[in-house]
């Protein structure tokens, strides 16, 4: 028997991103079963690869697969976003402790330059999904200072789960006027950092993260206005 065909990785690749990029920003409603039939013939693929994109975001949390009835969106309540961000919090917060020993004087001020270069166009953004991409820049770069991957991919994946309630907290954050709170937040952590003060720097991330962790209900509440305002059909 011949053995079938593998499926070209940039096939599996392509549809991995643009599914992930979809139920991170709930564009699959909140647990609504995905019908995969309709789901290849817009992404223009074939089952089998579908099929394997969509078992790689089971893996790593942003779908959920039920045996006998097929994927479903991840569900969104305010549990499940206040445990992402314990999680984030608690990564970011190793990382910081790893950074205070491994990160080099140069790298530091790297970040801190980085942050002042940066603070104008985030002051003046009103985009929340640019306000978004620059904030998960600025803490990707922090928690790259420690040195350790498997912290950055772990960020990553949290990031990426609790994005569409973030870019709602953002949103509620420029209309209350309150974005340059935010950066003094970012530099508190960086100048504790920066001298080597490993719990400061650990007490301003954790005094920044659950700041937004505790508007997590309201913003939530706010994402399913969004979610369930009337939408264009997807193409």
């Amino acid at each position: 028997m011949t053995a079938a065909a593998p499926i070209p990785e940039d096939t599996v690749g392509r549809l991995y991103a643009e599914l992930r990029r979809r139920a991170a920003d709930f564009e699959f409603r909140p647990s609504e079963r995905l019908n995969e039939s309709q789901l290849a013939l817009r992404l223009g693929a074939s089952r089998t690869p579908l099929r394997e994109a969509l078992n790689r975001l089971v893996a790593e949390g942003f779908i959920d697969f039920r045996s006998g009835q097929g994927f479903f969106c991840r569900p969104l309540t305010p549990e499940i976003i206040f445990n992402l961000y314990e999680a984030r919090a608690a990564v970011e917060c190793a990382a910081l402790r790893a950074a205070t020993r491994r990160a080099s004087d140069a790298d530091i001020a790297g970040l801190t330059a980085y942050l002042d270069r940066t603070e104008a166009a985030y002051d003046r953004a009103t985009d929340p999904v640019a306000l978004l991409e620059m904030d998960e820049d600025f803490h990707a770069r922090l928690c790259a200072l420690a040195g350790n991957p498997e912290f950055d991919a772990m960020l990553a994946n949290i990031s990426g789960r609790i994005r569409f309630v973030r870019s709602i907290d953002l949103k509620q954050m420029r209309a209350a006027d309150s974005i340059g709170e935010r950066l003094s937040a970012h530099r508190d952590v960086l100048q504790a950092l920066a001298v080597r003060d490993g719990e400061g720097a650990v007490r301003a991330m954790q005094a920044h993260i659950e700041k937004r962790r505790e508007q997590a209900i309201e913003a939530v509440r706010n994402a399913f206005a969004d979610l369930y305002a009337p939408r264009d059909p997807a193409p």
